[in-house]
């Protein structure tokens, strides 16, 4: 059965090594220079991006009264839990949360138990440990938002406020802005049923970034490893195992899965962050690559050809469709939900 799952040991690729890594001149030359000043933009503009925005998401305050106004940024807590339909009980979306993160978990561990730590030299392995983290989280989150709801469906009171599970106070001057028309003309009729809701706090922003991040970095990883890294295997004979067919598959089909369920907005700022995670890993092979003699894990990370200044500038445009793809099937899911359950549909944009 383990045998079914990683293969053998004959089968890991690594590349043939082009040149010493840990030697001066590697590093010391043009293509390294423009190599870095790629990363350096890249950083740079990623930084201002988050700067420029997240900053908007802090509540101005007037006298001892925190204002309301939402931006791009603005996140509530029950959105981390909420499941976007009305009729959806909170407890189906943590149950497939706590799935997702013990099915991740398990396929980690064994991942590690096989080929030791050296799987985190790869992309794939730092992608499948934050979408591993990320479904922990959520699952936590879940679980906390399912006692909310189970306390105001027994008719308990939240934060010793009466009503809805999203933890606030009445108050006919703010309403939230739906993506939903027929849910904004309804908070319009009955104001006095409208909520101000809590913002989430910081572990809620952790995670919707991790899961922003997650979306770019499953579908960079994903397209690579199918459109790029197999093709070029499969000439040199390499045997793909089911355990390596999996990990690129199935964070795929759980992230799009609980996005399909979920409440979470999908601000397109937030692309900062995913920049800043893929410019983290390549610093990261750079500094290891500079103390050791080390192949790379992808052929396009070596900077002893004269093609890497392409390479490099490649990935980093490459991270744009990627996200967008993304972007693309949440606003396919906005749309066709909030046709089909006008009256159901309860996600934010």
């Amino acid at each position: 059965m383990m045998s079914f799952l990683t293969g053998s040991h004959k089968d890991s690729w690594q590349p043939i090594m082009t040149a010493k890594t840990n030697q001066p001149s590697y590093w010391l030359n043009w293509r390294v220079l423009l190599c870095a000043m790629w990363i350096l933009v890249s950083l740079i503009l990623s930084s201002l991006l988050i700067w420029k925005y997240e900053s908007l998401r802090k509540p101005a305050r007037n006298g001892s009264r925190e204002t309301q106004e939402e931006t791009s940024a603005t996140l509530y807590e029950d959105e981390t839990w909420r499941p976007c339909l009305k009729g959806v009980h909170p407890a189906w979306l943590m149950a497939f949360r706590v799935v997702a993160f013990i099915v991740l978990l398990v396929l980690l561990i064994i991942n590690a138990a096989v080929d030791g730590g050296s799987i985190f030299h790869y992309y794939t392995q730092w992608t499948f440990t934050s979408i591993t983290i990320y479904f922990g989280l959520g699952s936590l989150l879940s679980i906390y938002g399912y006692y909310q709801h189970h306390k105001k469906a027994t008719g308990d009171k939240v934060d010793n406020v009466d009503g809805d599970a999203e933890q606030g106070v009445y108050d006919a001057s703010a309403l939230p802005q739906s993506s939903n028309p027929s849910y904004h003309e309804k908070s319009l009729r009955a104001p006095e049923e409208v909520l101000v809701r809590q913002r989430a706090g910081i572990w809620g922003y952790i995670f919707q970034i991790i899961f922003q991040i997650n979306a770019g970095a499953v579908v960079l990883t994903d397209c690579v490893f199918w459109f790029i890294i197999v093709p070029f295997l499969t000439i040199k004979d390499y045997n793909l195992n089911f355990l390596i067919v999996i990990m690129h598959s199935i964070n795929a089909v759980f992230l799009i899965g609980d996005t399909s369920l979920n409440c979470l907005r999908f601000p397109w700022f937030r692309i900062g962050y995913f920049c800043i995670w893929t410019v983290t890993y390549v610093i990261f092979q750079w500094i290891v690559h500079a103390c050791i003699n080390l192949w790379w894990p992808y052929p396009f990370l070596d900077l002893s050809s004269s093609y890497a200044p392409l390479w490099y500038f490649a990935v980093a445009l490459l991270q744009i469709p990627c996200y967008g793809i993304f972007a693309l099937l949440v606003k396919l899911k906005h749309y066709i939900l909030s046709t089909r359950y006008p009256d159901s549909y309860q996600c934010i944009r």
